[in-house]
Order: C-alpha cells, then sequence, then structure tokens
C-alpha cells in the first residue's frame, strides 16, 4: 500500500503535470480540478448512500394501513425538493461561477507587459521578443521569460491550427492561421519548463515540443 502511494505521489510531478503548478495561471486552474474532483466524489458518496437507503426500504413489507404514511411522504418529498432540485442546482451554480473566475484569470489585461511573438508551423516553434515600439525581434527555437513576472504570449500559426500549452505555467491557447491571440503565463521561480502541442496538426505532431527558460532577471 505505501509503495503504490508512492508511486501516486510520483506521478504527480514531472515536467508536463499539471498537479505540480509553477506559476498563478496554472495554480488557479489546479485548485479548480481539485475543487471539481472532491464535489464529484461528495455527489457520488451521496447518490450511493441515497440508492443503498431506498433499497433497503424496498425489501421492506409495508402495512395494509398505514398510519405514519402520510407524514413519510411529507419527509419523501422535503428529501426530493432538496437532495433532487436544490442541491444540484446550487453545485452547478458554484461550479459555474468557480469556471467564470478561473477562466477570467487566464485573460490578458494589461497591454504594457513584455510580450513574445510565438508562430508554430509543422513541426516546431519560433519565439521572438516584441519591444515596446511593436518591432519583433529575432526569432529562437526557446522562450525565454523573467521568472516573477506575468508575460503575454502573442501566438499564430503559419499552416495549421496548432495549441501552446505549458502545463506547469498555464492552460492551453489555440495557435490559429491569421489570427493572434493572447495567452498570459508566468513562472514563479527561474528554471525549465516544457511545453507541448496540444492539438493534433500531422504525422509530427507528437515531437512538436518546446522549452521555456524562466531567468531570474528580464532577459
Amino acid at each position: 500500500m505505501i509503495g503504490s502511494l508512492g508511486l501516486l505521489a510520483g506521478g504527480c510531478q514531472g515536467p508536463l503535470s499539471t498537479l505540480d503548478p509553477g506559476g498563478p495561471q496554472a495554480q488557479s486552474v489546479f485548485v479548480f480540478f481539485v475543487a471539481m474532483t472532491l464535489v464529484a466524489t461528495l455527489a457520488m458518496v451521496l447518490v450511493i448512500a441515497l440508492f443503498a437507503m431506498g433499497l433497503r426500504r424496498g425489501k421492506r413489507t409495508e402495512p395494509a394501513s398505514d398510519p405514519d404514511g402520510e407524514a413519510r411522504t411529507r419527509t419523501e418529498r422535503r428529501w426530493t425538493l432538496w437532495l433532487g432540485i436544490a442541491f444540484p442546482m446550487s453545485v452547478l451554480t458554484t461550479l459555474l461561477v468557480a469556471t467564470l473566475w478561473v477562466g477570467e484569470g487566464q485573460f490578458v489585461r494589461d497591454d504594457t507587459l513584455p510580450t513574445w511573438r510565438a508562430t508554430a508551423s509543422q513541426w516546431g516553434w519560433r519565439f521572438a521578443p516584441i519591444g515596446a515600439d511593436g518591432v519583433v525581434g529575432a526569432a529562437s527555437d526557446r522562450l525565454v521569460i523573467p521568472a516573477g513576472e506575468p508575460v503575454i504570449v502573442e501566438m499564430t500559426s503559419t499552416d495549421v491550427i496548432h495549441s501552446f500549452w505549458v502545463p506547469r505555467l498555464a492552460g492551453k491557447m489555440d495557435a490559429v492561421p491569421g489570427k493572434l491571440n493572447r495567452h498570459l503565463i508566468q513562472a514563479d521561480q527561474p528554471g525549465t519548463y516544457l511545453g507541448v502541442c496540444a492539438e493534433y496538426c500531422g504525422v509530427g505532431h507528437d515531437q512538436m515540443r518546446f522549452v521555456v527558460v524562466a531567468t531570474g532577471g528580464t532577459p
């Protein structure tokens, strides 16, 4: 048992693990995932418990004349109202609000942040800094960003739809031909973070990876 738990804990880490966030955007997604998992587990336990109670009651033989039948009917209606309608509606409303809150946190709100252009093509990525004057600098096959600071990744594609994803730093964002999508990422600590294309784009899709290097200062 202890060995199994160790293997499971080890699987939570790694360069592509979404369970080991390295930035605030990825952290909010992780917290939302954990909350949804807990809510789903509690709901499943509740449904199983109610199902077991229903099976136990179904085995009983009710007398022809039941003086408590009316009171029992009212109780069953309350259970149906609260557990069948009010409870799921409350849970779904809470999840909807949480989804909107987490999603809003992934959008770019400050256009003055350092910006990089990510250009995807079959099957690789090129990254170039964009100056304050809008001039695109020299491109490289790796994305170098300052640690501890939010940055904007402005992405596009030269051929088909690709998807920019650094699991430990943020969620996914499509790179679409003829369109610029803007993504907010941040690495809390200096280090190297692995990114992948998360949209199937052809026979070389599995090799379409890239590296994000977070440095201790502005690159």
